[in-house]
């Protein structure tokens, strides 16, 4: 949520902000369908999408700007609906994100997940190490306590 704002006024910040990415083809995302029903997705793009990573607490304590070069993508989020989770929808969101940045040319792919589940549910929303891994990613270094970023190169 926006610092200093009203949770209202957040909300329909977050919306306009998110429709102005939309509008200018600089916003990322994959939906996963269960016939015709959204059940999950992926939100994903390029670091200058999602910059807030950056500044965040853990994030902002070290130096990766030498070792991320000039085509890093990021996987921010993931959602799966109740009834379809341990079903494989965040994996199958993930796979397609991957898929899509290696059509546009690849890079160094990160994604943060919690190496912990004292979160409860909301903590799936980064994903899980183990889903990371199943998909090639390695553990590069520890964000805090617990959060990891992950990275695979597509290259």
């Amino acid at each position: 949520m926006k610092e200093g704002l009203e949770r209202e006024k957040a909300i329909a910040l977050n919306r306009k902000e998110k429709k102005d990415l939309v509008k200018h083809d600089r916003s990322h995302g994959i939906l996963v369908y269960a016939g015709d029903q959204a059940v999950g997705w992926c939100q994903y793009g390029p670091a200058k999408e999602l910059p807030r990573i950056d500044s965040g607490r853990n994030n902002s304590k070290l130096d990766l700007s030498e070792d991320r070069g000039p085509k890093l993508w990021r996987l921010t989020c993931f959602f799966v609906d109740r009834d379809f989770r341990k079903k494989g929808v965040a994996r199958v969101a993930l796979k397609a994100a991957l898929d899509s940045i290696q059509k546009q040319g690849g890079g160094i792919v990160e994604g943060y997940p919690l190496t912990s589940k004292e979160g409860g549910s909301w903590s799936l929303w980064f994903g899980t190490v183990a889903m990371f891994e199943r998909e090639g990613f390695k553990a590069h270094v520890k964000l805090g306590e617990k959060h990891l970023l992950m990275r695979k190169t597509l290259a």
